[in-house]
């Protein structure tokens, strides 16, 4: 396995993730020295009142070095990392509680009930205690600690997505390609997100790499892979249906006209996997889960009146908005338009991967708000592959490349500075 990265065109695929890992790293160091950003961001209603005062930094060196991939979500997942789902620091969420009118409790004096983060899969957490522990030599704090861990992980899951998409782009021979996907997973805006501490690199690493298993036709990898990305974001679930569709396409028989071997009941559980580790977590986690999601975020599954209003009221309310919420507004019509329109042209070639991408993506937009796509929009294979089968043209290559980094710019500074990404 090592070997093989060292030996192009991987090698190829791993120079590009160092040095956009560090470019991209760099950048924000950078734009955090060079200026500030006028507090408060206004891009949403409650984005205001979450950002007045810059997050405190501690004095060593590490704290410095984190402090710009560190915002939002990343407290939950080293709350969790840390202290498990049971970290008396956070709340817990009372039974009248909802998203319009929060209410919040005590852990100490409620233990019973679910604390803020068990909104967040135990995936990525565990990942960072992993790789934390090697890290407990260096003397910083658990907190600095289990950050760098987590930054860590973030890096080397998108090595593994870049390598995983690389694979899957170069249909045939054609190597370029496949670069151009890697590439192009690179620098889509929203890709800020694997470089700091959140589960997008380490779920994307998962999910493409099952893919990539799938497509060459181990199984049992695969569903490892399904397994854990399952883990770490709930709508790895989906993986099920590329998952099938490849798995029957490959057969000639089908059970039970066909008589059933070991080997094939292995590989139907293999290709089952991701349903199976799906049902795990529900009947585990998935309670609580669901709880904090519909009582505190107001997101649940196919929640279809509350989505149509809520992106209802957003097309509505457009051009009476400020221009930081329009500016953020456009950024998230443009990943759905993008992502729907990479999806209808990878199906032609790929109906599995550009199935799998839709369902995300319709997931995504009945999840009851009308945020976040472009992080979401990540998930999607065709958002690369589709891009990729014509950047072999210089003109849209050029373009495409300079649209995409320039949006990268944007989003590496507001979250380098703690304001809403998406």
């Amino acid at each position: 396995m090592v070997s093989a990265l060292v030996r192009p065109p991987f090698r190829t695929v791993v120079l590009l993730w160092l040095g956009w890992a560090i470019l991209l790293m760099g950048f924000q160091a950078l734009a955090v020295a060079r200026f500030d950003l006028k507090r408060p961001d206004n891009a949403l209603a409650w984005s205001a009142a979450e950002t007045r005062a810059p997050a405190s930094v501690g004095s060593s060196w590490a704290d410095a070095f984190i402090a710009p991939h560190l915002a939002w979500d990343s407290e939950y997942y080293l709350s969790v990392a840390l202290h498990g789902y049971h970290d008396p620091a956070l709340p817990v969420i009372t039974p009248d509680s909802t998203p319009d009118d929060p209410d919040l409790d005590n852990q100490r004096d409620r233990p019973a009930w679910p604390s803020v983060s068990a909104a967040f899969l135990p995936g990525y957490p565990a990942a960072i205690r992993v790789v934390a522990w090697p890290l407990q030599p260096l003397g910083l704090s658990p907190t600095t600690t289990a950050a760098l861990a987590g930054i860590a992980v973030s890096l080397l899951a998108t090595l593994g997505a870049m390598l995983a998409i690389f694979d899957l782009g170069r249909a045939g021979a054609d190597e370029a390609q496949g670069f151009r996907a890697a590439f192009y997973l690179a620098i889509w805006p929203a890709s800020i997100f694997l470089a700091q501490v959140y589960s997008e690199g380490l779920f994307l690493g998962l999910s493409f790499g099952a893919l990539a298993m799938m497509r060459r036709g181990r199984w049992g990898w695969a569903a490892l892979l399904a397994a854990a990305a399952v883990w770490t974001r709930a709508t790895g679930a989906l993986l099920l249906i590329p998952f099938v569709w490849t798995w029957l396409a490959g057969r000639t028989r089908l059970w039970p006209i066909s008589r059933p071997t070991l080997s094939g009941v292995a590989e139907a559980l293999c290709v089952a996997a991701p349903a199976l580790a799906y049902l795990a977590w529900r009947f585990t986690l998935g309670g609580a889960f669901d709880f904090v999601e519909t009582h505190y975020f107001g997101r649940g599954l196919l929640w279809l009146g509350p989505s149509w209003d809520a992106w209802a009221d957003m097309l509505s309310s457009f051009a009476d908005a400020g221009p930081q919420t329009q500016a953020y507004d456009l950024f998230e019509f443009a990943a759905v338009i993008i992502a729907l329109i990479a999806s209808v042209a990878l199906w032609r070639r790929d109906r599995p991967l550009a199935t799998y991408g839709l369902a995300v993506l319709v997931i995504a937009l009945t999840s009851g708000g009308a945020l976040g796509m472009q992080r979401y929009a990540l998930s999607l294979p065709a958002l690369f592959l589709a891009p990729a089968a014509v950047g072999a043209r210089p003109l849209f290559d050029r373009l495409w490349t300079l649209a995409n980094c320039l949006g990268l710019a944007l989003l590496a500074i507001t979250f380098s500075f703690g304001f809403w990404t998406g």
